[in-house]
């Protein structure tokens, strides 16, 4: 099936006054003039904003790339080349979850492109196969921060999968790292059982819950540059 590859409406910018008419006018516009409008609204306070109030409800993804707005033409910049990577990667790896959000990225790979068996945190063949794709994007792309988030299915004690989802987002790392990407790009953090995508009622939704997600944002460099190429 054909990957998912959305671009998030900031929705939120109504606390602020801002109010978007439709959807489709937030899609048809572009990266650039959307980074303007952030700024023009205080972007910077309106991703701390919306980060947190994510991430009290647990998605450590999403929180993390609506965390830290730039704003302005420097964010449009950045968004610019985010639309870039995100189309690369929903071409390069069949059943990824891409989704464009602010400023940055979340991708969920689920069990159609890393699958983890109950209990385990090895990668399978097709796990690896699926995350060479994704080393040929992120080389293209260094000046980027990625935190790997691990998950796991409700079986099992709290604890238990706790430790396991953060064996499982370190398997990730250790093995993009393996393959020539700076370790220094990468944090990772278990989140056990939380923020479930299908139901664990269920071995197929089970399967599902078993992932991994990616928070892709610009780093130091991608906004230094970009702020530069603003002021041209």
């Amino acid at each position: 099936m054909k990957n998912r590859f959305t671009i998030v409406a900031l929705a939120a910018l109504t606390l602020l006054g801002t109010t978007f008419t439709s959807c489709d006018a937030v899609k048809n516009s572009n990266n650039t003039q959307k980074g303007a409008g952030i700024g023009a609204v205080a972007g910077a306070v309106l991703g701390g904003v919306l980060g947190n109030n994510i991430g009290k409800g647990g998605n450590g993804a999403l929180g993390a790339v609506l965390g830290g707005v730039v704003g302005g033409v420097a964010g449009g910049v950045i968004g610019n080349k985010m639309d870039k990577q995100a189309r690369e990667i929903d071409n390069a790896i069949p059943g990824a979850d891409v989704e464009r959000v602010g400023e940055g990225i979340k991708l969920t790979l689920n069990e159609n492109a890393v699958r983890f068996d109950t209990n385990k945190s090895s990668l399978t063949t097709t796990a690896k196969n699926n995350l060479d794709k994704l080393v040929t994007v992120f080389n293209q792309y260094p000046d980027t921060d990625i935190v790997i988030y691990g998950y796991t299915d409700s079986t099992g004690p709290a604890d238990f999968n706790l430790t396991l989802s953060q064996q499982r987002a370190a398997s990730v790392k250790t093995y993009l790292a393996g393959k020539g990407i700076s370790s220094g790009r990468f944090t990772v953090q278990g989140m056990g059982i939380a923020d479930p995508i299908a139901s664990n009622d269920t071995p197929d939704g089970r399967s599902k819950n078993r992932r991994v997600e990616f928070a892709i944002t610009a780093n130091e460099k991608m906004i230094q540059d970009a702020e530069q190429e603003a002021k041209q």
